[in-house]
């Protein structure tokens, strides 16, 4: 699953609202921003070079306490950001689930209301057939 955002601009009007509603909350900015930066190579090659440092540089001896747990909290931040980035796309799919809903229930009742109306119809054809029959029937005698 992708933490990245869309190429290009998001064309669902119901994405689009939620979108807009997400960004105007600042806790929701950073916890994107921070899960965007996590899910890059940039991360990645960071990473390697802060561990290389840290352990070529003997910041500490081995077997590197400090460094495990940073590397633990690192770890438990990651995880959280990742269920955060999972609930985002959760909502994300809710919306386009809830306005699909929506438009199968607006055609629904559209489907109604045509069928209605091609009763009604009916009625109308089979009343305009007896009507001329009757005239027929009428002007034959």
């Amino acid at each position: 699953m992708s933490i990245r955002p869309s190429v290009g601009p998001v064309q669902h009007p119901a994405l689009q609202k939620h979108l807009t509603q997400r960004a105007a909350n600042v806790q929701n900015r950073i916890a994107d921003a921070i899960t965007r930066f996590a899910g890059s190579m940039a991360f990645v090659y960071i990473s390697i070079i802060w561990f290389g440092l840290w352990i070529g540089l003997r910041v500490e001896k081995y077997p590197f306490g400090l460094l495990t747990m940073i590397v633990s909290l690192e770890a438990i931040f990651l995880s959280t950001f990742v269920m955060i980035s999972q609930n985002r796309a959760d909502e994300k799919r809710q919306v386009l689930a809830d306005n699909q809903w929506k438009i199968v229930q607006f055609e629904e009742a559209q489907n109604d209301q045509l069928i209605e109306l091609s009763k009604q119809i009916l009625e109308l054809t089979k009343a305009i057939h007896a009507v001329a029959t009757t005239l027929q029937g009428q002007s034959g005698s």
